[in-house]
């Protein structure tokens, strides 16, 4: 509690507040369906004032004139602080300091809906907080969802507007998710639903007996909001060391409506108790994975990728598979030392009950670089050439106490071949219907800076947060 109080008082303090504003190239990928909730957080459903209990208090013959909202409105109050483990001589000492009000609305048009979600911010370690950047999420405000769901025919379902979008089998690994991520958020301790970064697309959902489709087109490309300096330390490859807030990464990101778009489908069904599904996305590397070798500047090369999944019941638990194939549209040959070269992905997992509230979840990844031998032959003199397969494997334990009001989190990630590894612990009480405590933490560690987990070992850092849902 002390270590609880100590961070509070930082979040909530002048200093912190208005502290001088305070971000790997992409996590090599989390999971899929990873809980990380396909609508996003929000707040329960708000309790009746004390006294009424479900039951009128108005006096009979008396109407009841009190005003009401014309659309259903939940959310929640945070606030939340954080402090590196270490020292880091490129960043801030304070990972975290921001309260945010979050508040989501549903309204039902006939036979649509509107959904609106939305983030007021007040970052004390942000560096422009009165600048709004709806695609990094910077700035005082952030919108989350505003859509409008209407169904043209009764087989067909459209989304249409800003949403979050997520699809696959894997646990902080995504494969054929190529919805854009926020992988500060990720590192730094926010709450696991800002995983997910919104895209601005229309969903077409088409079901049918046979077989059931999602086609998402997106008009101007999604990029991750990715690790660029400001808030979390990486390795610069062209500075050969880690840097940070002394070396921000500057991308050319594409942006012209219509052409630098993206499509995204995934065909899948029921078979036995198993679900199948097929996946297609043709666009840009979601995180910079080149660079101009005339300006210096990160690029979003143009990517196409497929795969496939399948996940259901095996013995007492959920078992599943994914794979994809990632091709570098931009380096087909992969002997470009500026483009990343084509991958090929494999994920297998497995998700039991091993005791009552008690689950336990383990995986296997691999990532296969294709084209190893033109790579190799194209790297500068004196490069040091990462290994041709990154093998990865992760567990997760949580455990439900206290009838179910505290749960106990614990999700690991080792690499055998880079050596690096990631540790989540945390735990979080609701209190009751309205409160909830949480503390965890994100430690890094790596036998060298040049490793994708590795890299963030600086930035390892534990937070504590309070929350008040309505």
């Amino acid at each position: 509690m002390p270590a609880l109080a100590a961070l509070l008082a930082i979040t909530l303090s002048p200093v912190a507040l208005h502290a001088e504003p305070a971000l790997p190239a992409g996590l090599s990928a989390p999971t899929g369906e990873l809980a990380l909730p396909p609508g996003l957080a929000g707040g329960e459903e708000p309790l009746l004032p004390a006294g009424l209990g479900g039951t009128s208090e108005i006096p009979e013959g008396e109407d009841d004139t009190r005003p009401a909202l014309p659309f259903g409105l939940t959310g929640f109050w945070e606030v939340r602080g954080g402090l590196r483990l270490q020292d880091d001589p490129y960043e801030r000492d304070a990972s975290l300091a921001e309260t945010r009000l979050h508040f989501e609305a549903d309204k039902t048009l006939g036979e649509a809906s509107l959904r609106f979600s939305a983030d007021l911010l007040l970052d004390g370690l942000a560096d422009d907080r009165g600048t709004v950047d709806l695609e990094t999420g910077n700035g005082f405000f952030d919108l989350r969802e505003a859509n409008l769901v209407f169904s043209p025919l009764s087989n067909v379902d459209v989304k249409a507007g800003r949403q979050i979008l997520t699809w696959g089998t894997g646990d902080f690994i995504f494969i054929n998710d190529l919805f854009p991520k926020d992988w500060n958020s990720f590192i730094l301790g926010r709450d696991d639903a800002y995983l997910k970064a919104p895209s601005d697309a229309i969903k077409l959902s088409a079901f049918s007996p046979l077989a059931n489709l999602d086609v998402v087109y997106t008009p101007r490309f999604d990029a991750d909001r990715f690790i660029d300096g400001s808030r979390v330390s990486y390795f610069s490859p062209g500075l050969g060391r880690l840097a940070g807030r002394d070396a921000i990464i500057s991308a050319d990101r594409p942006s012209d409506w219509g052409v630098d778009d993206e499509w995204a489908a995934r065909l899948y069904r029921n078979v036995s108790g198993y679900e199948v599904a097929v996946y297609g996305y043709d666009g840009f590397w979601k995180s910079p994975a080149g660079v101009d070798p005339l300006t210096g500047n990160a690029t979003f090369p143009r990517l196409s990728a497929y795969g496939a999944s399948l996940r259901g019941p095996l013995g007492r638990g959920i078992a599943n598979a994914e794979l994809g194939y990632y091709a570098s549209r931009e380096d087909p040959d992969g002997d470009d030392p500026n483009v990343r070269n084509s991958e090929f992905r494999f994920l297998l997992g497995y998700e039991q009950e091993i005791g009552r509230d008690l689950t336990l979840g383990v995986q296997y990844y691999l990532e296969q670089m294709q084209g190893y031998g033109a790579f190799l032959g194209a790297l500068p003199a004196g490069a040091i050439a990462p290994e041709r397969n990154r093998h990865v494997v992760t567990g997760r334990l949580t455990w439900l106490t206290n009838a179910q009001t505290v749960r106990w989190s614990l999700f690991g990630m080792y690499s055998p071949t880079d050596r690096d590894a990631m540790i989540r612990p945390s735990v979080r009480y609701d209190v009751n219907d309205r409160w909830a405590v949480e503390a965890g933490a994100n430690i890094f560690v790596g036998k060298n800076s040049m490793t994708f987990l590795g890299q963030f070992e600086n930035n390892s850092n534990a937070y504590v947060s309070l929350r008040y849902g309505f």
